[in-house]
């Protein structure tokens, strides 16, 4: 048995403790979603809407319970999806800079959402019709899993993966997904270019049970089994040799790896667009303090990754009211400088992770 005292259980009270500050911050900016903006909602007024008191106005109580609610909810399942993704997409390439957004797993799935916005009403009109309210989440979801399955196969060398060719193959699939997403841009009329502006830099905005159900569902099942992960990614740390020889099935982990991040991602990117930074920079946080093990790496970045996400959404509505910045935007500008400090960080100690 591990001594209390011991170095291993040292640090597995260290990551326990730092997924529970997770939550803790996930939970603090859940709420202030639910507060702050344009209309004044106090903590007494969520109780009383909660229990279905008459107390409070009808006004209160609908922009509670059908805006600010599902985009909370919706918000904090696109962190949770793009930091867990992130943290498997790193532990699965055992390469720091692995990312949904740098490998095309994002792109993949925003070029098949812009193709059911754009064709849906026409080309894709069978396959809105039939799937409703899921068409976009799941048409982003096959576009990503599309996408990760190429550049997963052409990255293989001999039965292991080249992070370099993984990482240019994911170079050259997002800008494949970019001259397709300008297409369909040409193809749209004036109605679906302006979505499809703001949906681009990334969004919140419009969050509606109808819209945020379908994609949250499917986020849940993509986070659940990205979690499952960690004691196989774990043992990917030593290589898939060893991994091997302690037992973990290395080709069935990929293949779920690569399975649910394509899910969540998918569903993410299909109901806000492209939220740029979170799956890259979140990982790195959560493991600056908990280390490598990803027991504590994945539900810290899930945990993490909504809360920076709620906090980035709180931002982007308060920084020009009664205007609202693109999500993407705020994201972009928090994590950018951060990746930054971590390329200027590995410089000294001489390299890269």
């Amino acid at each position: 048995m591990t001594s209390p005292t011991s170095p291993l259980a040292r640090r597995a009270a260290i990551g326990r403790s730092a997924v529970f500050a997770c939550g803790l911050l996930g939970l603090f900016f859940a709420l202030m979603g639910v507060l702050v903006g344009p209309l004044n909602v106090g903590l007494v007024d969520i109780g009383k809407i909660i229990i279905g008191s008459d107390d409070v106005s009808q006004v209160k109580s609908g922009v509670v319970l059908n805006i600010r609610l599902p985009r909370m909810l919706l918000g904090f399942f696109v962190g949770a999806s793009l930091g867990v993704s992130g943290a498997t997409m790193q532990g699965f390439f055992r390469n720091p800079l692995a990312d949904p957004a740098l490998i095309g797993v994002s792109s993949g799935g925003a070029l098949a959402a812009v193709a059911v916005i754009v064709l849906g009403g026409a080309a894709l009109s069978g396959f809105t019709g039939l799937l409703g309210a899921f068409a976009m989440p799941i048409a982003a979801f096959v576009g990503s899993l599309t996408i990760v399955t190429a550049i997963y196969r052409v990255s293989m060398q001999d039965g292991r993966v080249i992070v370099a060719t993984m990482l240019l193959a994911g170079v050259a699939a997002n800008s494949l997904a970019v001259s397709g997403i300008g297409y369909l841009t040409f193809l749209a009329d004036d109605t679906q270019l302006r979505d499809l502006t703001f949906w681009t830099l990334g969004s919140l905005g419009g969050a509606t049970w109808a819209r945020a159900l379908p994609a949250i569902m499917l986020m849940i099942v993509g986070v659940i089994g990205l979690l499952r992960l960690a004691r196989p990614l774990n043992s990917l740390l030593f290589g898939e040799g060893d991994a091997a020889a302690l037992g973990t099935n290395v080709e069935a982990t990929k293949a779920q790896a690569a399975f649910f991040t394509a899910l969540s991602v998918g569903a993410a990117t299909a109901v806000c667009g492209v939220i740029s930074f979170v799956g890259l920079v979140v990982p790195h946080l959560v493991r600056l303090v908990t280390g490598p093990d990803h027991r504590f790496v994945l539900p810290g970045s899930a945990l993490l990754g909504g809360a920076l996400v709620l906090g980035a959404d709180l931002i982007a509505r308060m920084a020009v009211t009664p205007a609202e910045l693109p999500l993407g935007v705020v994201t972009a500008a928090l994590g950018a400088p951060f990746f930054f400090w971590l390329l200027l960080r590995d410089k000294q100690r001489g390299g890269f992770g």
